[in-house]
């Protein structure tokens, strides 16, 4: 009522509410009704339907993007409730939904007079993506996936085909669920791979063209649609790791060697430095050559050297600079210095060289004067240390051992280093003598114990019987040495 006792009634509010419960139940059966997009809002449209103001986001307008939509103003189009909130009387409607409806009807009718495998002739590209075509197929969209164009690789779809072009292709896929048609080119004709065993073999050399470089190889186009890879590895026979692009190029043609087929996963795996020379095979006939490298860089214990002529690079450790075998060595040498090597093995793709094997090895004293182990060979005092003394064995002094401690006498008191001078000569006993492994061991100790040991035998038989003492055989035996020289 009014403050005058009159009735107050709304029409407007009495076709909303009509609108409203008409509304709750299309909402509920997904009905379609009419309405008219009056209006833009920020996000959207208003769309009045039975009276009722609705909101009409922008994407539901239509099934693609409308950068203009002036024919749509105030015109009747068809919509489905998509959203009701009562508390707030907000209702979201969309002419999107209804279109795709009908659209849907359209492709499952025009889907009766498409079926697997068969073959279209006419299919038209709509659309290129990285990952494959669309096709209209009769009214209906299809799938030519980058992977059906062709039994070889591809680099983009784009590259092949152009709007609008015509294709003829093969529907290998229907969902009738989504309505999904896909189609291949690729299964128009034979698999390429499936006589491949027959018509290559592992071993064989052929020739093809570079198609793509990776940087963990090369592809190479054998024939139409069948690729096989070069490896890294498989580039250069010097470096392993080198970069592709340092070796071959897009469209070069080059020979190259297969080294395995793999039907079931369709790879085929190439070896391009197989049909070069292996330089590898020429260094094992040069083992135990002389040969010249330049230094490419010195470490903590050895030198990396590049043969000259080959271009391969070996090591040459401190020990195999000179017979001393000691890291100082490496000091006198810098990158770039040339030097004279002899080649020591070639194994394992790895390269040992050595200096001091072009010298005469100071260890051959010991076979060209017959010196065995259990000799007694006179010696120099070189230098005297606080654990022993070093002494040299051949005049040019360059066979030089150390004498322990405990080995320089039999008697502890005189087994002191201090008493000892650097020249004065040393009679000591081989030990232990490895020619190999370059091992000597010498011993005054033992020198002494044998030297006693003759003394006894020659001058001391029966002593125990008759009561002699050792003083009593030495003191006869040097008695009678002073005979002699007198």
């Amino acid at each position: 009522e009014s403050f005058r006792g009159e009735i107050v009634i709304s029409r407007d509010k009495a076709r909303k509410l009509k609108a409203w419960k008409k509304m709750e139940k299309v909402f509920e059966n997904k009905e379609e009704m009419t309405g008219y997009i009056t209006g833009k809002v920020k996000g959207g449209f208003i769309a009045t339907v039975e009276g009722l103001p609705c909101f009409m986001p922008s994407s539901q307008i239509d099934v693609k993007p409308l950068k203009r939509f002036d024919h749509l103003m105030n015109t009747p189009v068809k919509v489905i409730a998509t959203k009701l909130d009562k508390n707030r009387g907000n209702v979201c409607v969309s002419r999107r939904a209804v279109l795709e409806k009908s659209k849907n009807k359209e492709i499952t009718e025009a889907l009766k007079n498409i079926k697997v495998n068969d073959i279209i002739e006419d299919a038209i590209v709509k659309a290129t993506t990285d990952w494959g075509i669309f096709l209209d197929i009769k009214g209906v969209d299809a799938l030519l996936h980058v992977s059906d164009l062709s039994h070889g690789r591809v680099k983009k779809p784009a590259d092949l085909v152009s709007i609008g072009q015509k294709l003829k292709v093969k529907i290998t896929k229907i969902d009738e669920s989504t309505n999904r048609v896909s189609a291949s080119i690729k299964a128009l004709t034979e698999d390429p791979y499936e006589n491949i065993l027959e018509k290559y073999k592992v071993g064989e050399t052929h020739e093809g063209i570079v198609t793509k470089i990776m940087d963990y190889g090369c592809f190479v186009k054998i024939e139409e649609g069948i690729e096989g890879l070069i490896h890294n590895s498989e580039l250069d026979w010097t470096n392993k790791n080198i970069k592709p692009n340092k070796i071959l190029s897009v469209s070069q043609k080059i020979k190259f060697k297969i080294v395995n087929i793999d039907k079931e996963t369709k790879r085929i795996s190439l070896s391009y430095k197989a049909t070069l020379n292996n330089p590898w095979n020429k260094i094992k006939e040069m083992i135990g050559s002389e040969v010249k490298i330049k230094i490419k860089n010195i470490t903590e214990k050895a030198i990396f050297g590049d043969l000259l002529d080959l271009k391969l690079t070996g090591i040459l450790h401190y020990k195999e600079i000179s017979y001393q075998e000691t890291v100082d060595d490496l000091k006198k040498f810098k990158k770039n210095d040339i030097l004279n090597v002899k080649i020591l093995e070639a194994k394992d793709d790895k390269i040992r060289f050595s200096k001091r094997a072009l010298e005469k090895d100071p260890m051959d004293w010991f076979s060209e004067n017959n010196k065995k182990e259990g000799n007694i060979i006179t010696t120099r005092i070189h230098e005297v240390l606080k654990t022993g003394v070093k002494v040299s064995v051949d005049k040019e002094k360059k066979l030089i051992f150390t004498i322990k401690k405990a080995e320089l006498a039999k008697d502890a008191a005189n087994a002191r280093p201090e008493v000892f001078s650097p020249g004065n000569a040393l009679d000591a006993k081989i030990t232990e003598l490895d020619l190999k492994l370059r091992k000597v061991k010498l011993s005054v100790k033992a020198a002494q114990i044998d030297e006693e040991k003759s003394l006894i035998a020659k001058f001391g038989e029966g002593a125990t019987k008759s009561g002699a003492t050792l003083k009593g055989i030495f003191e006869k035996a040097i008695g009678k040495k002073n005979k002699k020289e007198k």
